[in-house]
């Protein structure tokens, strides 16, 4: 009969249609959600407003604001509980910068794989720790004349050390088709910017940040696979892969 499609074959708008409804039903496992991924979204709409605070209000305001946020050494030594805090409040770049999409995709893909605490853990693990393990050294080297006194008071601020901490810990959940190379390609390009000496102290701690994070395998993975265990934990399932 003219027209009609072959037998074991789909229509093209059918073949269209399962594509389409593949894609809807992976937009909820990439995106963060209040009951799915509680900690990914509710730090996206802290970062939200920031952002949007950053945007508009006046410069001299945004800089004041940043440079009290900022967990450099003096800040560190007086108040390093609220350090700590502020400086993860910020996106360095806004909300357009690539750590703003890192970190929405990265900390969803891992939250719904090892669930809110865990995914939160990580996190904190980087920020925390690699900023630590950056401006210590800094505050040694000052008081042993090997920098100026001026060393203690640097800008930094920002979610890159727990965004980078998350890569670390997400590669070793994926396939090792897409984790590996995803390892590959982000530890490449912290090592290039280390090379290129903009930032030796950020860059540094980028790079513990990542190690840190892949030395999560053993707890994240155990993790996941007790969720996996628990139907219906975590939202919309996470695809495997």
């Amino acid at each position: 009969m003219p027209g009609a499609p072959e037998a074991g074959t789909a229509p093209s708008g059918a073949s269209g249609r399962a594509g389409r409804g593949r894609l809807l039903r992976l937009v909820p496992a990439l995106v963060p959600t209040p009951l799915g991924t509680p900690f990914a979204f509710g730090y996206a709409a802290v970062l939200a407003a920031t952002s949007y605070l950053a945007d508009h209000a006046h410069p001299a305001f945004v800089h004041a604001l940043h440079q009290a946020s900022s967990t450099d050494v003096a800040h560190l030594v007086r108040h390093p509980l609220l350090a700590l805090i502020a400086s993860a409040l910020w996106i360095v770049g806004g909300i357009a910068s690539p750590y703003a999409a890192g970190f929405l995709l990265v900390l969803t893909a891992l939250e719904r794989r090892t669930g809110t605490a865990c995914a939160a853990g990580v996190f904190l693990l980087g920020h925390v720790v690699a900023t630590l393990a950056t401006e210590l050294p800094v505050g040694a080297a000052v008081l042993a004349g090997a920098l100026p006194a001026t060393s203690l008071h640097r800008l930094d601020y920002g979610i890159s050390f727990g965004v980078a901490a998350s890569v670390g810990s997400l590669a070793g959940l994926l396939s090792p088709w897409l984790g590996r190379p995803l390892l590959l390609a982000f530890g490449a390009a912290l090592a290039q910017d280390l090379v290129l000496l903009a930032d030796p102290v950020a860059d540094t701690g980028h790079l513990i940040a990542l190690a840190l994070g892949i030395a999560t395998w053993p707890l994240v993975r155990r993790r996941r696979d007790r969720l996996r265990e628990r139907p219906g934990v975590g939202g919309v399932a996470a695809p495997q892969g």
